[in-house]
């Protein structure tokens, strides 16, 4: 048994305090750590750099030797004890879905940034002892022992189970086969219970036609809204944590479309990659890189599935449907990587470099250029078999023969279960689409055709950018267009202090970097920053793969 025991002393000050204490331990040492990166986001993060005060003591309060053997890792001198007890403090100051906060309204942990464990205490159960005002109620998808008190399992699911604690929870419930659904609320939603639980139960119900029974007894949305702009959600074992804001804009219909949105994604989360993970991610290794290049998998499908479930449950209309996907072919087509860098690619290298934008034109996003191979694959399904077939049916496999029992798939296995879906090889859509950098359009075009749907190529509104080939914001050139004449004539973060046209093209006086500079830029033959768009009037829904597809009535 591990147990934590959780408090603070001034929350203005951030700091929470940590009291570990580890028992039946066995060797003349052990090795103690915090994870390097958690589930939800592939990379290494470092949570280790907030903590200060580490030691480690015997149940006496004797003071035990350790040694540092990784920025994140400690080997502790047992001297003959079988239980420690380790003490430090953690530094709750990061609000985002994925970090912890303490402050004076209430304390949120995300327990993988802060609870060290021991390497050969993985799979023992663990307690968490919350030292919290009277008033706070707890919100967190483990087993509650008492109001403040919280059991896991193991470390794993301890990890996997992030709790909110403050005064001014609001709950709201409901019900759906045999599962209950808890939405908590820190801070405000301007609707209603009534209206919150329609729209949730709507896709919570799509989502399990789809893909069968939820796999655990309850559920847990943990709702940060925030006064500020913000957007972020991460899954968990049997609950999310989603940050939102600013508040006050999810009484408006385009913010709130965002909070369904990345509600429906997260709940999908639940089979796809909670339960239904790569193999090189059973179990988690939270010391090193899981590297994997099946992102268009855990990430892009359930991207794809997030708004589709929408529509298909009728929370989305069809045009707000349309919305998303054009934002989806922006995003791509906007993006010089997809010439260069595999979505495949891309996966595996989001441990070397991030979620950052990165350098220009090296790579995708498996969210987005995921999405879009979901979306291919099942149009390409559902045209062959008349929707009587389609990316359900392949999902159903993964979860049957992958999920249920969490041993986990490769590539090839999703390649097979395609394959058998399908009933042919489907070498060309694996070998151009996931592991190379063919033209989306090219197989776009003739999907859409066949589902009513038109893909158009329009210019931008701004004559700049798609007459000579830049962008700019505040003043900066953010983006060039490749082969452009602009690309010979202009860096990025110049900074455009005149524009004037004149006969020989875009006279531009810049400031690059300090030095002042005069060049023209000459008009390309051809516009640039073309984006393919769904044009929701051109649309025939009355096209039966449509409608199938869509659920439209």
């Amino acid at each position: 048994m591990t147990r934590y025991t959780i408090r603070y002393q001034n929350p203005l000050t951030h700091f929470v305090q940590f009291e570990v204490q580890i028992n039946d331990l066995s060797c003349k040492h052990t090795d103690l750590s915090l994870p390097s990166w958690r589930p939800g986001r592939y990379q290494i993060q470092n949570f280790a750099k907030n903590i200060k005060g580490f030691k480690v003591e015997n149940t006496s309060g004797e003071a035990l030797k350790f040694t540092k053997t990784t920025k994140d890792s400690w080997r502790v001198a047992l001297n003959g004890s079988n239980t420690i007890v380790v003490k430090y403090a953690f530094f709750a100051f990061a609000m985002d879905a994925g970090n912890s906060w303490l402050d004076d309204e209430q304390l949120y942990l995300n327990f993988v940034n802060c609870c060290i464990y021991a390497e050969d205490k993985l799979n023992a159960p663990c307690e968490v002892h919350l030292e919290l005002p009277e008033s706070y109620r707890v919100a967190c998808g483990l087993k509650k022992l008492d109001k403040h008190k919280l059991y896991a399992p193991n470390y794993y699911q301890l990890v996997d189970s992030p709790m909110m604690a403050s005064a001014s929870l609001r709950h709201i419930t409901y019900t759906h086969s045999q599962t209950n659904y808890h939405i908590w609320i820190q801070g405000e939603l301007p609707k209603t219970d009534a209206d919150v639980i329609s729209d949730f139960e709507a896709f919570t119900q799509k989502e399990v036609e789809i893909m069968g029974e939820l796999p655990c007894e309850d559920y847990h949305f943990l709702f940060q809204c925030l006064p500020y702009k913000h957007y972020h959600g991460v899954e968990h074992w049997n609950s999310t944590v989603i940050t939102i804001g600013p508040s006050e804009e999810l009484s408006e219909r385009k913010l709130y479309k965002e909070f369904l949105g990345v509600s429906s994604h997260e709940l999908f989360h639940t089979w796809n990659v909670i339960r239904l993970r790569p193999k090189e991610m059973v179990p988690y290794n939270f010391q090193a890189e899981n590297y994997h290049t099946t992102g268009y998998i855990t990430e892009g499908i359930t991207t794809y599935y997030g708004d589709l479930i929408l529509m298909r449950s009728g929370v989305f209309s069809f045009e707000e449907y349309v919305e998303e996907l054009n934002k989806l072919l922006m995003r791509h087509f906007e993006n010089d990587g997809r010439s260069n860098y595999s979505v495949a690619e891309s996966s595996w290298d989001l441990w070397l470099d991030g979620y950052e934008k990165g350098i220009p034109g090296r790579k995708v996003s498996i969210y987005n250029e995921g999405a879009l191979a979901a979306l291919i694959l099942d149009l390409s399904i559902r045209s062959k078999f008349n929707n009587e077939k389609s990316l359900d049916d392949v999902m159903r496999l993964m979860w049957a023969r992958h999920g249920q029992d969490m041993s986990g798939y490769t590539d090839a296995d999703y390649r097979a279960i395609v394959e058998e879906v399908y009933e042919a090889q489907f070498d060309q859509y694996f070998d151009e689409l996931l592991f190379g950098t063919a033209d989306y359009k090219e197989w776009l075009t003739p999907l859409f055709e066949k589902f009513g749907l038109r893909l158009l190529e329009l210019p931008k509104d701004n004559g700049i950018e798609h007459n000579y080939g830049f962008k700019t914001q505040d003043q900066l050139v953010t983006a060039i267009a490749a082969g452009s004449h602009a690309e010979t004539m202009l860096s990025l973060k110049d900074k455009i202090e005149q524009t004037e046209e004149t006969e020989n093209g875009l006279k531009l006086t810049i400031d690059r970097f300090g030095v002042k500079k005069t060049v023209t830029v000459q008009q390309g033959e051809l516009f640039y920053f073309l984006t393919p768009e769904l044009n929701s009037l051109m649309i025939n829904q009355n096209n039966p793969l449509l409608k199938g597809w869509l659920e439209l009535a």
